[in-house]
């Protein structure tokens, strides 16, 4: 399992230093539940609005 998942998405509350994501689980999905065949057709539903 991956030790470290990086994020540039900077306004999610789950972002911290470093471009890190620091939440406990990451679920990714893919768009209109087809298969993904690029990571421009999944995802993230682990995004949450920062302050």
């Amino acid at each position: 399992m991956a030790q470290d998942v990086l994020c540039e998405v900077n306004n999610c509350s789950y972002w911290a230093k470093g471009n890190r994501c620091s939440a406990e689980q990451i679920y990714v999905v893919s768009h209109k539940g087809k298969q993904a065949d690029t990571s421009q057709e999944t995802d993230c539903k682990t995004f949450e609005p920062g302050e």
